[in-house]
């Protein structure tokens, strides 16, 4: 029999710091404990000893020193690895968190310290009532981020307070299966696909989404232009240096917040990370379209991408036309919805479904990929030689391009065919100056090709460059895509197009404008204020009857439609390489770029890559593509997981359809960008 001196001989002494949550001050609490206790049941001995009554359910141990959560309560303390010096802080998992929406406005809510960062984003776009939670992350910006934002609002004498919308009383917990986000081909509409608006009566129904209508609105309408002066304190030049360590701050998926040493109530940015926005439905998606319009408007303003003064106007126009109707829609009373009998919608389209839409032209698209033929001007840039275009006769079939010197020599030999997988294509268009080129850099084992077309009008650009942008991609002019990027090319080239016989706007509307708010601050600075304000006006003619939602999607468009869209860099340093260059990392290809021109060197699709992984040891990325061709490269402006992760998501980002009625194998996610560390 063992005497009770030996018994307590296998026990020891256990100091477990209580975080009391209506106190200030942190308790010690000791317990006396052994190594084959389990961790519930020392917190069950903790809440007996600590004798409170309150709910303790949300309460867990986290370990000070290794820094990790002892969520398994079947675990026993010995295969946890816990002794006598552990540090164990009992601490509730949910804790609060400030987060700056892309719209500028900051939410402050009680989010999950515990789970992985990919389940608490997913929690909070429950709450804001935002689908796809997978294309969004939270990013930790640089210390000076916020200061520069708290000094121009001592100048404004704004206490910054004012901004923070307060969703205090919507814990993250995980509720039933159906989500705000989840809905079927028969669900009544969350919004009003014209304005944007919440449809009040379904808003309740279908949404466990804390949201009040007056909340949903915040977030789902755009907010009033910042001041000149705002934006010019907001405004930094950066460099593509500059640009690369502003991602360093992404946090990991695959952690949780509490263990990448966020703090309660900090600061983090929420924002679309991945630039793959897969089925935005003005429907269900009013909220979604407008962070992620206002995400595009401050890129756009504060020249994180690069547009030419032409487009500069045109986002200009629909931010202009976008804050005047949302200043109309505020103030109006949308009660009187108009009643769409969902169900039978859902039938007529189910009977196109079924029907196979239209059956006669299948078989003809099976069989013939079309080709384009036609007369184009062609320019290859070499080292001191002036701008010359020559003229050629142009035959586009499959994915290449061939060209030959005349229409007559068609079935012999070309002079040259370029095959356009995996290349980069760059509009090079001044619709004013009735310019229509295209720049495609394509790839070859040394670097980049480089060849302009030179197009005679916009039809002829638009089907060229629709083209182009699906051969890039590996797909034919078959593709059912072709007819809707021609489409939407010619929509944008119109609304570049300034009509000069549209009437010019009225003066009382030029005064009521402030120009500067809508372009960027280098963009004002070169022109007069009225002068500006004509211009907008001008190009707004073009998309004044535009309701307020299509208006969005159509500004989104045009920014994905940007040759830099989507590209978020990183300094690197390639295996083999005595310079330092930037990778842009984007959702189908990996681009090296030179850091001190910014001119690609090369190109390497997703589709020809056959594995990646991570040194962890040395921290260097190595990918392997097809005709044995492999790179690899380290970090030097973010931990490389960030830059493994990225690439991972794309690839799982790729992998969804609409059949999966938005449920995601969030292991799948771990498994492609977790790295097996």
């Amino acid at each position: 029999m063992l005497s009770s001196s030996d018994f307590a001989s296998a026990s020891w002494e256990l100091v477990v710091r209580v975080d009391h949550p209506n106190e200030e001050e942190q308790k010690d609490v000791t317990l006396r404990v052994s190594g084959d206790l389990h961790v519930g049941g020392l917190m069950l001995k903790l809440v007996e000893q600590i004798n409170i009554s309150q709910d303790w359910s949300d309460f867990a141990l986290w370990w000070e020193q290794k820094h990790c959560w002892l969520l398994k309560t079947h675990w026993t303390l010995d295969k946890c690895g816990v002794q006598a010096d552990a540090k164990l802080l009992f601490t509730p998992q949910h804790k609060m968190l400030r987060l700056r929406l892309p719209n500028v406005k900051t939410v402050r809510l009680r989010v999950s310290f515990s789970a992985v960062v990919f389940k608490a984003v997913s929690d909070i776009c429950k709450i804001l009532n935002i689908r796809r939670s997978e294309e969004l992350s939270l990013l930790k910006p640089s210390g000076d981020y916020f200061k520069k934002k708290k000094k121009k609002d001592k100048s404004n004498k704004e206490p910054i307070i004012e901004d923070i919308l307060n969703l205090e009383g919507s814990p993250t917990t995980p509720g039933p299966p159906v989500s705000p986000g989840l809905y079927s081909k028969t669900m009544t509409p969350t919004y009003d696909p014209i304005n944007g608006t919440p449809a009040s009566s379904t808003m309740t129904w279908f949404s466990d989404s804390p949201l009040t209508e007056q909340n949903c609105s915040i977030l789902a309408f755009s907010q009033p232009p910042q001041s000149p002066e705002a934006l010019a304190d907001m405004y930094q030049p950066r460099s593509l240096v500059d640009k690369a360590k502003l991602n360093a701050g992404w946090l990991d998926s695959s952690r949780s917040l509490m263990e990448q040493g966020i703090q309660e109530d900090e600061q983090l940015l929420l924002r679309f990370k991945y630039y793959t926005f897969f089925d935005l439905n003005p429907k269900y998606d009013a909220v979604r379209i407008n962070q992620l319009y206002e995400q595009a408007r401050w890129a756009i303003l504060l020249e994180e991408i690069d547009c030419t003064e032409e487009e500069m106007l045109i986002f200009a126009a629909l931010q202009y036309h976008i804050s005047k109707l949302s200043l109309s829609a505020e103030t109006q009373d949308f009660t009187n919805e108009s009643e769409v009998d969902e169900v039978e919608a859902a039938l007529s389209n189910l009977e196109v479904t079924l029907e196979g839409g239209k059956a006669d032209n299948a078989l003809e698209d099976i069989t013939d990929i079309p080709k384009l033929a036609d007369n184009l001007k062609l320019f290859r840039p070499k080292k001191l030689i002036l701008k010359a275009f020559k003229q050629y006769w142009f035959i586009f079939k499959d994915t290449s391009i061939a060209y030959f010197k005349n229409k007559e020599l068609e079935q012999g030999e070309p002079v040259e065919k370029l095959n356009l997988r995996g290349c980069e294509v760059v509009p090079d268009v001044n619709v004013a100056g009735r310019k229509f080129g295209i720049k495609l850099l394509i790839p070859v084992a040394d670097g980049m090709n480089e060849v302009y077309l030179r197009c005679d009008h916009e039809n002829q650009y638009a089907q060229w460059m629709a083209a182009c942008i699906l051969a890039s991609k590996g797909k034919t002019m078959a593709d059912s895509s072709y007819q809707p990027e021609v489409l939407n090319i010619l929509s944008f080239l119109r609304m570049k197009n300034r009509n000069s016989a549209s009437q010019v706007a009225s003066s009382l509307e030029t005064m009521d404008m402030n120009p500067e708010c809508f372009v960027s601050p280098r963009c004002a600075k070169k022109h007069k204020s009225k002068q500006l304000a004509a211009r907008i006006l001008e190009a707004h003619q073009n998309v004044a009857q535009m309701p307020l939602v299509e208006a969005k999607l159509r500004f989104i468009q045009a920014w994905q439609s940007l040759p830099e869209f989507g590209l978020t860099y990183y300094l690197v340093r390639f295996k083999g390489s005595k310079k330092d260059d930037i990778l842009g990392v984007s959702y189908n290809r990996l681009i090296r770029i030179d850091a001190g021109t910014g001119i690609p060197i090369t190109t390497w699709r997703f589709t020809n890559m056959k594995q990646w992984n991570v040194n962890w040891e040395i921290r260097q990325v190595a990918i392997e593509f097809d005709q044995n061709v492999s790179i690899a490269f380290t970090c030097l402006s973010a931990d490389c997981k960030i830059v493994h992760e990225y690439i991972g998501g794309y690839i799982f980002l790729s992998t969804r359809s609409k059949d999966q009625n938005e449920t995601l194998d969030e292991d799948l996610f771990h498994k492609l960008t977790g790295g097996q560390e």
